[in-house]
């Protein structure tokens, strides 16, 4: 029996999602389990699996198309089963012929659109003139390209149409933009000088935002208006930590870096203060069993925060792991939307940039998020004498709606208690 396959909420308040590819061809059959679309939100590629055994009898939008969620995009049916009159089944399920997409993907120009040769030219008086030209050498063929490959590639500074396809009929997809990327050792991105005189005699460029970076804006935005932050600063000692760290490295295959203990810090800090491990929704303080961590990465793209989930059952070494899992995935854009979704809290790091301290806006709906600063050999003052030591600054951004003042202050000293004595990280 026929039925239509909807555009999903493959993220959370979404209200579209593209369809990235179609990986079977109408009238080809799958499997349960399938990948039967792929489709692209602003940060991921999601792939939609067949719930049964079943035959694409229609597809109703092409790739690269903006679909709005709850609005048909296939038709599917039994194995094997024909439709001799699609149209008259469509009719059927009250959906047109040619379902609206909300944003098809933009067609590229090969030539210019106006004095192209071959094509009629207007006079000075903006009549059409029927004098032949002279054609002009053929139109090389459109190349197309998904979405989230072309955001990647204008990011990159690649052109496109140096790129051969590897998608559906020659579709340039993420991973041929990935692989190129990954063969770079500078990426500068393309843009478009303005004469100075259209500026009042200073240039300037525009690149244009990519979905991802307008999607970081607007949750930024949102989570500064909606969400009443507040901020805790610390300073730790951090010769005991790393110490460990160069202990454990010695004798262990993987390696582990400091931020992997600083992610295991956190949780440890969470099970002592489990009124912490909270977000806020409109119903209720949500408070969390498990402790789920996002990890702030930085891709050609945009920035991501994919969760790590369950850190306090973890091992170091399976840290160590899953976050070079996630930077891998995330720089070549593969990772799913699924894991972007859940945590409590995030981490960020800027001090292999060299940054001494800074406060990092909140990712929302999580509660808080720890601002990692660079570890600096300063002088600390200890029982009255000045001493040497590696110190840490960190800054702690909390919701106030679910988190006091008085709880992020216990949170904040038990994990700097942690840092500073750091077999406390493994007990």
């Amino acid at each position: 029996m026929a039925e239509l396959l909807r555009m999903p909420e493959v993220a959370t308040a979404a209200t579209t999602a593209t369809v990235s590819s179609w990986p079977f061809d109408e009238g080809a059959d799958f499997e349960k389990d399938d990948t039967i679309a792929i489709v692209e939100t602003d940060k991921a590629e999601v792939d939609l699996p067949a719930i049964v055994d079943g035959r694409i009898i229609k597809t109703l939008v092409p790739a690269g198309s903006e679909v709005e969620v709850g609005d048909p995009i296939a038709v599917l049916g039994a194995p094997g089963e024909e439709v001799p009159d699609i149209d008259a089944l469509l009719a059927e399920m009250g959906v047109g012929s040619a379902p609206r997409a909300v944003v098809s993907a933009p067609v590229r120009r090969e030539v210019p659109e106006q004095d192209v040769a071959g094509q009629k030219k207007r006079s000075a008086g903006g009549s059409t003139s029927d004098t032949p030209v002279a054609p002009g050498p053929a139109r090389p063929e459109r190349v197309f390209t998904s979405p989230l490959a072309r955001q990647m590639a204008r990011k990159a500074g690649i052109d496109v149409d140096s790129l051969n396809g590897t998608g559906p009929g020659g579709r340039i997809v993420r991973r041929d933009v990935a692989a190129v990327i990954a063969g770079q050792t500078t990426a500068v991105p393309r843009q478009a000088p303005v004469p100075a005189a259209a500026t009042g005699g200073t240039g300037y460029r525009d690149v244009t935002h990519s979905r991802m970076r307008a999607a970081i804006a607007r949750r930024l935005v949102a989570s500064k208006q909606e969400i009443p932050h507040f901020y805790l600063r610390a300073t730790c000692r951090v010769d005991d930590l790393l110490a460990l760290r160069d202990e454990i490295n010695e004798n262990s295959e993987i390696k582990i870096s400091v931020n992997d203990l600083l992610i295991k810090a956190i949780a440890a800090a969470h099970v002592r203060i489990p009124q912490a491990n909270v977000i806020w929704t409109d119903e209720a303080i949500r408070q969390f069993d498990a402790v789920d961590v996002s990890v702030a990465i930085a891709t050609e793209t945009g920035l991501v925060t994919p969760v790590l989930r369950g850190v306090d059952t973890m091992s170091l070494s399976t840290i160590a792991k899953a976050v070079r899992g996630h930077v891998e995935r995330a720089r070549s854009g593969r990772l799913n939307q699924s894991d972007l979704e859940g945590g409590s809290i995030t981490i960020t790091n800027l001090g292999m940039f060299g940054v001494e301290e800074f406060s990092a806006i909140i990712n929302p709906p999580q509660a808080a998020i720890l601002a990692i600063g660079q570890a600096r050999t300063e002088p600390v003052v200890v029982n009255g004498l000045v001493d040497v030591a590696q110190v840490l600054r960190v800054v702690l951004s909390v919701d106030h709606r679910p988190i006091d003042g008085a709880l992020a202050a216990r949170w904040m000293r038990v994990f700097v208690e942690l840092v500073e004595n750091p077999m406390g990280i493994l007990i």
